[in-house]
């Protein structure tokens, strides 16, 4: 490893698009990607940050001085996955806010969660550990955004909607106030979402229907 890595950066886990956006998100907050793990661990460099392995890596990084991390993976399982095993090896999972987005002092974020640009998250909203509320989402009061979720580019949840634990959202999605979205399922891009959906299923079009289950 080359001594002129800075420690007291955060080590990136995934080398993809959407960890181009992570870093940029960080360093318009004032932090800086040191290194990035990948499955591919061909070495590179992505946004001038270099891969230095696979993550297989992390426990040699950790021992090295490195302890802030984030999870730039767009798999809701397996960013829970790896977020869990990068705790287990005493990371602390850091959020990537972008200074764009508007966030209510009376929201809770989590840990490991990606707040994109343009974003609004209004008063009294959770969102759960390594969420993910991309570009121009919009989380309206009262709403409960459970862990590894993610909304996608142009989403809006109104007042009091709950998102379950995986669950995703396509580009441009809606949902209506006080409307409870299950664990790991998934609403098409362009849904609108105007009852409750279950645990596990895929659901899109204007109203959204159930078009299957989920593997």
């Amino acid at each position: 490893m080359s001594p002129t890595l800075d420690i007291g950066g955060v080590v990136i886990i995934g080398g993809g698009g959407h960890a181009k956006v992570v870093i940029e998100s960080l360093r318009a907050a004032g932090k800086t990607a040191a290194v990035i793990v990948d499955a591919d661990p061909t070495p590179r460099e992505v946004l001038g940050v270099p891969v230095v392995g696979d993550d297989l890596k992390l426990p040699a990084l950790r021992e090295q001085g490195f302890s802030e991390l984030f999870v730039a993976i767009g798999s809701n399982r397996l960013r829970q996955k790896l977020g869990g095993k990068a705790r287990e090896l005493g990371f602390t999972l850091v959020n990537a806010i972008h200074p764009s987005a508007v966030i209510s002092p009376s929201a809770r974020i989590g840990e490991g969660v990606a707040v994109m640009a343009g974003v609004a998250i209004n008063a009294d909203s959770r969102i759960g550990d390594l969420a993910i509320v991309n570009t121009g989402a919009v989380v309206d009061h009262d709403c409960d955004l459970g862990a590894a979720c993610h909304l996608g580019p142009a989403s809006a949840l109104a007042g009091g909607v709950t998102v379950g634990e995986r669950a995703f959202l396509g580009v441009g999605a809606r949902v209506i106030p006080g409307v409870t979205i299950g664990a790991d399922t998934v609403v098409g891009a362009g849904g609108v979402v105007v009852r409750d959906l279950p645990d596990a299923v895929l659901a899109i079009g204007v109203p959204v229907k159930i078009k299957g289950d989920r593997p």
